[in-house]
């Protein structure tokens, strides 16, 4: 490409230049099955054109040099020249899209953070809750959210007139509210996993569907359950169904045919038909760039940030596909522990190798319970359960969630083959909001 102030002898010359690469790989290519004419032919402009190049000709000469090749290419190039624009380019995809699966592979690789086991240091999904219709943005402003924080619209209005009801599940990490696994399509193309929630309104029910990761709890915390006490949204929910609210128990179509009774929680809140139920924008997570690259020269320290694959990691949390397959994703937690690390957790602080933890600013915050930071927890896990001192094994690591009381991680699981080990996160590139927290 030219420079805007090359002087025009200057691109003449770089002209001139590409022309003759151009020929000379005809010639290396097609050599031994042109005519000898044309291939005399051919290595006489090529000559010609160099020769002018060398003695710096002018702009004028370089150009008739060049009209007097590319004639001669036009018969003797074959499929490298000329080609057609869709040729051309079909080529430069190509080569573009080899480019970007060598980066990603090999050096840096985009990554979306989509629960919320590591905020506040890294953002999962979240929801803005809007309490009256006078409060949600406008059309301008919803155009505006979505290209700088990713924000989509979820509205959810009343089938009927009645007390809003909202239902219950088993008790599991992924929250209090029941919902069935289903299957839909990101930007209405690309398969994938879901979560549906039908609420009920009266005697009807309205539908909510969204992604597998998100907490949906939160949005029913805070729109329905604000002053609900608890460390976990789950935990709020359960105490508002103690304290603030009843329950009850219910028989209905669970929207696909089958009839059962579930336990509706009581909400208190009364609307009437065609008002809003539930309104509130789903903020996309954090988006980061993952270094690739450093881990194939030196290993994992504890404090990083780290990217893992879940495929060598079997448990009922991890999304499934149609056959109940699980699906091999990528999952972003705190590296706590490398072979040979003791660990334990005397809440709220993590101890590793019989001392408090160091490495990285979450461990002294969360040590603290400093601002947001709430502690680590020994919860009900499978491993660090109260009084528990663990040995990381070889080739293992352990990882936790900065948000350790809403974190499945590797006190669920287990431990993290070294081989599944992806990167490190390097910077948040979006949202936009997320460069100046």
């Amino acid at each position: 490409m030219f420079g805007p102030f090359a002087s025009v002898e200057k691109k003449a010359r770089t002209n001139a230049a590409n022309w003759l690469e151009l020929a000379q790989r005809v010639w290396h290519f097609r050599r031994d099955v042109l005519d000898r004419p044309l291939l005399q032919e051919l290595e006489t402009r090529m000559a010609a054109l160099q020769d002018l190049l060398r003695e710096r000709a002018e702009a004028d000469r370089l150009k008739s040099g060049v009209g007097a090749l590319e004639e001669t290419l036009r018969r003797a190039g074959g499929t490298h020249y000329p080609k057609s624009e869709l040729v051309e380019w079909v080529e430069f995809l190509l080569v573009a899209a080899i480019v970007i699966i060598g980066v990603r592979t090999y050096f840096v690789q985009p990554f979306q953070i989509p629960t919320n086991s590591m905020w506040p240091s890294y953002y999962g999904m979240t929801p803005k809750i809007y309490a009256t219709r006078a409060e949600e943005p406008g059309l301008a402003q919803t155009a505006l959210r979505f290209v700088t924080a990713g924000a989509r619209p979820q509205r959810v209005d009343a089938p009927d007139s009645g007390e809003v009801l909202i239902p219950l599940g088993e008790t599991s990490n992924h929250g209090a509210v029941k919902f069935e696994p289903v299957m839909g399509r990101t930007w209405l193309v690309i398969p994938t996993q879901q979560r549906e929630y039908r609420l009920l309104v009266g005697r009807q029910a309205v539908s909510v569907r969204v992604p597998f990761d998100f907490d949906f709890d939160w949005a029913v915390r805070a729109a329905f359950f604000p002053q609900s006490p608890g460390k976990t949204n789950y935990e709020a929910l359960d105490n508002a169904r103690k304290r603030f609210g009843a329950t009850v128990e219910l028989e209905v179509d669970d929207g696909h045919g089958r009839r059962g009774r579930v336990t509706y929680l009581r909400t208190g809140k009364f609307v009437k038909a065609g008002e809003r139920v539930l309104s509130f924008d789903l903020l996309v997570g954090d988006m980061l760039m993952v270094d690739r690259f450093s881990y194939h020269f030196v290993r994992p320290a504890v404090g990083d940030g780290f990217v893992f694959r879940t495929v060598n990691i079997h448990d009922a949390r991890f999304m499934v596909d149609d056959q109940g397959n699980q699906m091999d994703s990528y999952y972003i937690k705190r590296l706590v522990g490398v072979p040979g690390d003791r660990l334990e957790v005397r809440e709220p602080v993590l101890w590793r190798n019989g001392a408090p933890i160091t490495g990285a600013a979450a461990f002294d915050k969360n040590a603290r319970r400093e601002g947001l930071y709430q502690g680590y927890s020994n919860g009900q896990p499978r491993y660090l359960f109260p009084g528990e001192t663990l040995t990381v094994p070889p080739g293992r690591y352990f990882a936790m969630g900065d948000n350790s009381y809403n974190s499945a991680d590797s006190r669920y699981w287990g431990f993290v083959p070294e081989k599944d080990v992806i990167g490190r996160p390097l910077f948040i590139y979006y949202p936009f909001a997320r460069w100046f927290p």
